[in-house]
């Protein structure tokens, strides 16, 4: 969701998928790229697939997701381990997000039949009907922040659809993308519905522009993602991105959270998820300049009071970022605020020794000449905006070239919902944290992508709506 994809890239040429634990920096094991006439044969498999597949009922289709969520509960602590092993994210994070993304199959193989039921249209043209049919092979790249839920989000509900996928996923998590490459094997799903592929950048192109494939979903950087789209444009194949963001965390009084202890724990919580290497992370935190100094007080007192430690330990609350190439890019961002005038209240830096380890850090006095002002900082960095009134806010809140979600805080519901109704974003969450389920569409507006995952709307981005008249 995010930086994670560009970092793939970046490294693409220099080895091969690989486990590399960010903790320690040990470099556990490789895996080949998938190349030549190997890649051919799994695109030729998955086209026979989708045309067997596509032909099952859609309660046969959901019954082998339902396996799949779970097995996901019969194999969370291997799936955690495997996690937390690979991308540094705490252990208790890890097994949660086992559990979550079981609700996320299940949600489908319960609902999705009923999403692709053929829809009447008025009687004004007689015997009309709209059908739900499959498109064919979608290509998903997705990063390595959450393995589990990026993989399931598409699987998920396109898997019921009745398309077939071909996941490419992170460099850095390939144990985890073979993990759940098993996990739907062993659910049932054929040879071709579900394959894992080690896919090298140079080979992108080649795949959206086989016939088989119809779409392409990808989340990542923006700056990657306009680079999938234009190739997906390119060969007239539908396309799905998610790039990232900026999120507002609006804080219109202290009273929606029972006063400020309340309100700085909830943008503690809502920055530091994951490491703050999450798409709907708040990022930016704009305060009214009369309780600005108390806010990012007890910001800096919580942040400071936090230190990341081994992720495999159950007490860890904040592991290392993802890899020591992932601080290194944070730390010139925040770096780069710095001898620009940005003032560091807490933290500032990578911390010393093994591991990709960041300091908590709070940033304020950040200006539009900075990196950090425009561009996503993917780790435990919050920068704090000063603002005078509600208009000024939304107005920084919209300042950002991203718009995917965002929150507003405040005790009086109209006058949120009025600054909330004003904001750039596809998502808006109301004095309370933002969440992703299944039921619920993710997706933004703006540099933050185009279209939606989860939900009806996500499982119909990759249906054609077929009419037929009678």
């Amino acid at each position: 969701m995010t930086q994670a994809a560009e970092d793939d890239r970046d490294r693409g040429d220099e080895r091969r998928y690989a486990t590399v634990n960010p903790a320690t920096g040990e470099h556990l094991q490789d895996f080949p790229y998938l190349r030549g006439d190997h890649l051919d044969a799994v695109m030729a498999s998955a086209q026979r697939m989708f045309r067997s597949w596509r032909r099952r009922p859609a309660a046969a289709r959901a019954e082998i997701v339902g396996r799949a969520a779970d097995l996901m509960l019969e194999r969370q602590n291997e799936l955690a381990r495997l996690q937390t092993l690979e991308t540094g994210k705490p252990i208790t994070n890890s097994q949660g997000e086992v559990a979550w993304v079981s609700d996320i199959l299940r949600y489908f193989a319960v609902h999705g039949p009923g999403f692709l039921e053929p829809e009447g249209l008025p009687a004004a043209y007689g015997a009309s009907t709209l059908v739900s049919e499959p498109l064919g092979v979608l290509l998903a790249i997705e990063p390595w922040n959450f393995p589990l839920y990026q993989a399931a989000r598409v699987a998920g509900p396109q898997l019921v659809a009745g398309n077939v996928v071909l996941m490419k996923h992170s460099e850095i998590c390939p144990q985890s993308a073979l993990a759940i490459e098993q996990l739907f094997r062993d659910a049932g799903a054929p040879e071709g519905v579900y394959t894992n592929v080690f896919l090298h950048v140079d080979d992108v192109e080649r795949v959206i522009a086989h016939d088989a494939v119809q779409g392409v979903t990808f989340t990542g950087s923006d700056r990657i993602g306009a680079v999938v789209a234009e190739i997906a444009g390119r060969h007239l194949k539908k396309c799905v991105l998610e790039l990232g963001g900026s999120d507002a965390f609006i804080i219109l009084d202290l009273d929606a959270l029972g006063g400020l202890t309340g309100t700085v724990a909830e943008a503690a919580a809502a920055r530091l998820s994951n490491a703050g290497q999450n798409c709907v992370a708040a990022k930016r935190i704009i305060v009214l300049d009369e309780f600005c100094d108390d806010v990012v007080d007890g910001l800096a007192q919580q942040f400071a009071a936090l230190h990341p430690g081994d992720p495999s330990d159950p007490a860890t609350q904040l592991g290392p970022l993802s890899s020591q190439r992932a601080a290194v890019r944070l730390a010139s961002q925040v770096a780069d605020a710095v001898a620009k005038g940005a003032r560091v209240v807490t933290g500032g830096g990578c911390i010393e020794g093994p591991g990709a380890f960041f300091q908590p850090t709070v940033l304020t006095d950040v200006t539009p000449d900075m990196l950090a002002y425009h561009e996503e900082l993917f780790g435990p960095v919050a920068v704090v905006y000063r603002v005078k009134d509600d208009d000024e806010a939304i107005a920084q809140a919209n300042s950002s070239p991203y718009g995917l979600g965002g929150h507003v805080y405040c005790s009086d519901r109209e006058r949120a919902r009025a600054v909330a109704d004003r904001l750039e974003t596809g998502m808006i969450a109301i004095n309370r944290g933002m969440e992703s389920n299944g039921e619920l569409p993710f997706g933004g507006v703006k540099r933050s992508g185009h279209g939606r995952e989860l939900s009806r709307l996500g499982m119909l981005e990759f249906v054609n709506r077929r009419l037929v008249l009678m």
